[in-house]
């Protein structure tokens, strides 16, 4: 195995022009210039393959602007940050039309899950730089083509899954914020629960219990787990089973223990304090209950809101490098690229080729039909090695 390092290198490009004289003294001459590559910025000192480069590195790999800056200084290069978010945010304008068809092609779909979480966004009118503003992601679209959208907003209040769930009628699964049943109730969509968060709360209930010695009882959260663990197990046997042969192991060994949970916490609910972690796990069970078993239906549908946690996961990590965003222009650039590359990869296409490839046709692409084109689902992948032998 060999690396070879990366460096910056200048391309020139050279614009041949021509003068035509007349055929005769009354006959004007004329000029004609040869057709150069088009750019999606153009006049930008920096590549299409520069520009991808960048957007991945930030976006896909994590890496603040100020540590890009660095290493392309020791590569031979001298950009500034400022440059570099300019660029990502301009680029991001050029994406917007392909995020718009994005999100009309997953609303077509029947299932969609939700989440979202804080970012800081320091330049935000109206609000503390210190004040939590959300990132919301959204999965769903028609079976094998998902599509995965981050939109900022600097609330968290309903208002925000009702518009970008505008006129969808399906599964929605979330967590258990309130702020989506106003979806559900609008646009008569059945909402589904997440056994993740389910769990989630119980693990912290038996977390924080004393040390047990050998002989002691297992406690409440213990009981729990022990019967939610059943339920995972019954989904990792069925993993690889199709969505009828999922739907009847789920009819046939599912329901009965979740009536067994149930029962048990009937049973439990009045005999520990409310305000105790275990309390408010069984209160969060209880409250999310007819939510938690729609999961059954349907052989399509998830136990968890797992794949949109999955997806918002690269955001946290990045999150945890650059910290905040200075101005909302910025924080909707990042939407837009994260929701580029978490579709890329959630079509099994490799982001950075992907992107290069995107850049080239997008100044070509002037009419609805070439924008499509462009869409992961229907991007072909002999195009993608094209890409990449142009790379090497």
């Amino acid at each position: 195995m060999d690396i070879i390092p990366a460096k910056v290198q200048i391309l020139e490009y050279f614009q041949e022009k021509a003068v035509f004289a007349g055929t005769n003294d009354t006959d004007s001459r004329s000029m004609k210039a040869a057709v150069m590559p088009k750019h999606p910025l153009p006049k930008s000192m920096g590549s299409i393959h520069l520009m991808a480069h960048i957007i991945i590195s930030k976006y896909a790999d994590g890496l603040p602007l100020y540590r890009m800056e660095g290493i392309l200084s020791r590569y031979g290069g001298d950009i500034t940050r400022a440059t570099m978010a300019n660029w990502a945010i301009k680029l991001a304008h050029q994406f917007q039309p392909l995020i718009n068809l994005m999100r009309e092609h997953q609303l077509s779909g029947d299932i969609i899950q939700m989440d979202e979480t804080v970012l800081k966004v320091l330049k935000e009118p109206g609000l503390s730089a210190h004040s939590n503003k959300y990132m919301w992601v959204s999965r769903g679209g028609p079976p094998g083509q998902p599509s995965v959208l981050f939109e900022y907003d600097p609330s968290r209040k309903k208002e925000v899954p009702l518009r970008l769930l505008d006129g969808f009628s399906g599964y929605l699964q979330t967590d258990g914020y309130a702020g989506y049943n106003a979806v559900c109730a609008q646009n008569n969509a059945t909402s589904v629960g997440c056994w993740d968060h389910t769990r989630r709360k119980f693990k912290d209930s038996q977390t924080a219990q004393p040390k047990k010695k050998s002989n002691q009882k297992p406690t409440k959260a213990d009981v729990a787990l022990a019967h939610i663990n059943k339920l995972y197990l019954i989904e990792r046997e069925i993993k690889e089973a199709s969505v009828n042969e999922k739907f009847k192991v789920r009819q046939k060994q599912s329901l009965p223990l979740l009536e067994k949970i149930r029962t048990w916490v009937d049973n439990t609910l009045g005999k520990v304090p409310n305000d105790s972690l275990t309390g408010k796990a069984l209160t969060y069970i209880d409250n999310q209950w007819p939510k938690l078993t729609v999961y059954c239906e349907d052989g399509r549908l998830n136990i968890s809101n797992v794949l949109a946690e999955n997806a918002i996961r690269p955001f946290c990590v990045g999150r945890k490098a650059w910290l905040f965003s200075d101005t909302p222009k910025g924080a909707h650039a990042s939407a837009v690229h994260y929701s580029f590359i978490e579709t890329a990869k959630a079509n099994d296409i490799e982001p950075y080729a992907y992107m290069v490839y995107v850049l080239t046709q997008l100044p070509y692409a002037d009419t609805v039909e070439k924008l499509e084109a462009l869409l992961p689902w229907n991007f072909k992948k002999s195009e993608l090695e094209k890409v990449k032998n142009a790379v090497r």
